[in-house]
C-alpha cells in the first residue's frame, strides 16, 4: 500500500484541474499519462502508422481489470457500454422469467429487461433487495452502488440470500470499481464502465462471466471474438474465442491506449488507499454539512453524497468554479483520489451563502 506521502505526490503528478472538480460519478478527470497516451495513439493514426500496439493496450487493460475485479482474465469480456452487457444478458433469458431490480437504479441496469417485454421485472428499494430474492427469481440486477445517492447495496447478504433461491446475479460496478474493494468472482455476471472511477475515456465497459459463460449466447461476435481474430475477418467465424473474448465487441482502440495507463495508477495507488481518502472526504462532507442543517440522502460508507432540495444550485456552482450534479433535485457530490479537504470545504462554503 502506498503511503500518504507518496499517494499525494503521485496524485499532483497526475492531476491539473482549473477548478473544484467533485463529478467523477459522471465522469473522472484525466491522468496525465492517459492523455499522453492517447495522444500518441492519435498521431499512429495521423502518421499512418502500425496499429499493432494499440491491440495490446486491449489485453493489458483487460487483464488489469481482472486484477481488479479478482477473477481470471479469462472471464473478462471487453465491450462498449453496460446497457449493451445487460442486453445480452437479458436475451438469455427465458420468456417468463423473474428479473429483481432496484427501485430507480441507473436505466441501463435496468432497461433491456423491459424492453424485452415477456420478462416478469420487479423492482424494489435497495435496502430491500436481499430479502425481496424468492424462489421464482430467475436473475437479480443491481447495481453495488447507486448513482443517484450514493447508497451502497447489501452485497454479501444478496449473495447469501440468490444462493438461497438458486437465483442468478448480475452486479453493476460502474460506480464503484476503482474505490470500493470488488470480488467479481462471488456473481454470475458484472459489468462496469471505465470513465467514472477507474480514470479511464469514454466507450469501453468491461463484463465478466462464469467460466462457462452462463448460457449467454455472443449475438454481437464479430472478427474480434474470434480465436484467431485476424483469421476471422472474413465469413462466419468457424472458431470463437475459448474464453469471455468470445464476447468482445470491436475495440474502441484509442480508449484503450488511453485506460491501459489510467488502470495502472489505480493499481500503483491501492483500490484500499483510495477508498480510505474517498470516504474520509465523503465524511467530512457530511459533518459539514449538517453544521449547516443540510441532511443528505443515507449511503454510509459510500464516496457519493446528494443533498435533497440543493440540485438547483448546480449552476451557480459550476460558475464559481465548482463542478458537482444535479440528480432529481438532489445535489450529488463524488469524491475521488484526486480531491482534497480544500475542495471539500471550498463546496461547503459556497453552500453557506
Amino acid at each position: 500500500m502506498e503511503t500518504t506521502e507518496t499517494f499525494d505526490s503521485l496524485v499532483r503528478a497526475e492531476f491539473t484541474p482549473v477548478g473544484t472538480y467533485l463529478n467523477t460519478a459522471s465522469n473522472s478527470l484525466l491522468p496525465v499519462r492517459t492523455v499522453t497516451a492517447l495522444h500518441e495513439a492519435a498521431l499512429l493514426r495521423a502518421q499512418g502508422r502500425p496499429l499493432t500496439s494499440l491491440f495490446e493496450d486491449v489485453e493489458a487493460s483487460r487483464a488489469a481489470y481482472a486484477r481488479l475485479a479478482q477473477v481470471p482474465v479469462e472471464r473478462v469480456a471487453t465491450g462498449v457500454s453496460v446497457a449493451a452487457h445487460t442486453g445480452l444478458i437479458a436475451a438469455s433469458l427465458p420468456p417468463g422469467a423473474e428479473v429483481l431490480t432496484a427501485e430507480d437504479d441507473f436505466t441501463s441496469v435496468l432497461n433491456p429487461f423491459h424492453v424485452r417485454g415477456d420478462l416478469k421485472v420487479r423492482a424494489v428499494p435497495v435496502e430491500r433487495i436481499a430479502r425481496s430474492v424468492r424462489p421464482e427469481t430467475d436473475l437479480v440486477a443491481v447495481s453495488a452502488v447507486q448513482s443517484a445517492d450514493g447508497r451502497i447495496a447489501d452485497l454479501p447478504a444478496l449473495r447469501e440470500a440468490a444462493r438461497e433461491h438458486g437465483a442468478r446475479t448480475y452486479v453493476d460496478f460502474s460506480q464503484a470499481a476503482g474505490w470500493l474493494p470488488m470480488d467479481a468472482g462471488e456473481w454470475d455476471f458484472s459489468a462496469s464502465v471505465t470513465y467514472k472511477w477507474l480514470l479511464g475515456p469514454h466507450g469501453i465497459a468491461f463484463l465478466v462471466l462464469p467460466e462457462d459463460f452462463g448460457g449467454l449466447t455472443p449475438l454481437l461476435a464479430g472478427w474480434v471474438a474470434g480465436e484467431r481474430p485476424w483469421d476471422s475477418c472474413y465469413g462466419p467465424v468457424t472458431e470463437l474465442a475459448h474464453s469471455a473474448r468470445r464476447f468482445d465487441l470491436t475495440h474502441a482502440l484509442f480508449g484503450y491506449a488511453g485506460l491501459r495507463h489510467s488502470l495502472e495508477l489505480i493499481e500503483e495507488l491501492g483500490v484500499s488507499a483510495i477508498h480510505a481518502h474517498d470516504t474520509a472526504l465523503a465524511d467530512r462532507y457530511r459533518a459539514g454539512l449538517a453544521a449547516l442543517g443540510h441532511e443528505p440522502l443515507p449511503s454510509p460508507g459510500s464516496a457519493i453524497v446528494s443533498v435533497p432540495g440543493l440540485g438547483a444550485r448546480q449552476p451557480e456552482l459550476s460558475r464559481a468554479g465548482i463542478e458537482v450534479s444535479d440528480r432529481a433535485g438532489n445535489l450529488r457530490a463524488a469524491f475521488h483520489l484526486y480531491n482534497t479537504e480544500a475542495d471539500v470545504d471550498r463546496l461547503l462554503d459556497a453552500l453557506s451563502g
